[in-house]
């Protein structure tokens, strides 16, 4: 086995031991109030992505425009600004090549971060490594580790990147990279505007630095979560379980309350000062209260 398909081979077990670990870990009553939430079952909420997709793994929204951003295993595709003047209708919109999107993030109007595999004809190394758009994803050009790393987690705070190929890891300028804490294999990551703080999900649980990523501690009583995302601006970090919890930390994720809850398989996150965003069973829910409802827009 390669370097490369051994990589790909242990991110896809974490995520999947991180899944089978969370259900195991939900035990089902609890105070839910939504019927199917998180097993499948439920109808779905939200607006529906093209079946072409098949599955998502980030989601994001561009500062400038308000658009949401959804990375696929088709590539991206962008939705509306919920808040958009014209409200013409919301309907996803596929964006440049066609790249299964793994880890992705958002650095600015237009720029955004990626990783994964080249689908159809285009002509990028597999796996690609850190690849980034300016174009508001038209088109993508390779920052490092071409043909060698797939991060299935990427976040960003400013100039710094965090990813995990395999290995957590580190950056500043999208090509340098330090090596972090060595025991922390994460599905998910968030870190706070000043990159000392960061959050990881996984099979045993959430896991939290002070010290920009050298080293991780278990948080106490922490809910099982897959997916994190940092609300810019503030110590506030949303989560959402694989029961389809909502859950938000106002204090850098060290405590953590249910807020909601959200029926489908959870698959992205993003959060911000005025939305939470899920995607879930390939549709796409928006909340304005914190996690407590979701629907479309």
């Amino acid at each position: 086995m390669n370097d490369t398909t051994r990589t790909r081979a242990l991110t896809a077990m974490v995520a999947l031991g991180l899944i089978a670990l969370t259900s195991a870990c939900s035990d089902g009553a609890g105070d839910s109030a939504q019927a199917g939430a998180g097993d499948g079952t439920g109808a779905a909420v939200g607006v529906p992505l093209p079946a072409e997709a098949q599955h998502v793994h980030g989601a994001g929204v561009d500062p400038e425009s308000g658009k949401v951003l959804v990375a696929t295993h088709a590539g991206l595709y962008t939705l509306p600004a919920p808040d958009r003047p014209t409200r013409e209708a919301t309907v996803p919109t596929h964006v440049g090549p066609a790249i299964d999107l793994m880890g992705f993030a958002v650095q600015g109007p237009g720029h955004y971060l990626a990783s994964g595999h080249p689908e159809g004809d285009t002509d990028m190394p597999d796996p690609v490594g850190l690849i980034e758009t300016r174009d508001g994803g038209g088109s993508w050009e390779a920052l490092s580790l071409s043909g060698e790393s797939d991060f299935h987690a990427l976040a960003s705070a400013g100039d710094l990147v965090v990813g995990f190929d395999g290995a957590l890891r580190a950056t500043e300028d999208g090509v340098a990279w330090t090596d972090l804490d060595p025991d922390v294999q994460a599905a998910a990551l968030a870190v706070s505007d000043d990159g000392r703080t960061v959050v990881a999900t996984t099979r045993q649980g959430p896991v939290r630095s002070t010290d920009g990523g050298a080293g991780f501690a278990a948080i106490p009583d922490a809910p099982p979560l897959a997916l994190v995302d940092w609300v810019p601006g503030s110590a506030t970090v949303f989560g959402v379980a694989v029961d389809g919890g909502v859950y938000r930390s106002d204090d850098a994720g060290e405590n953590w309350e249910r807020t909601g809850e959200l029926s489908g398989s959870p698959e992205a996150l993003h959060a911000d000062e005025d939305q939470v965003i899920v995607v879930a069973d390939l549709h796409v829910a928006r909340s304005t209260d914190e996690g407590a409802t979701f629907d479309g827009w």
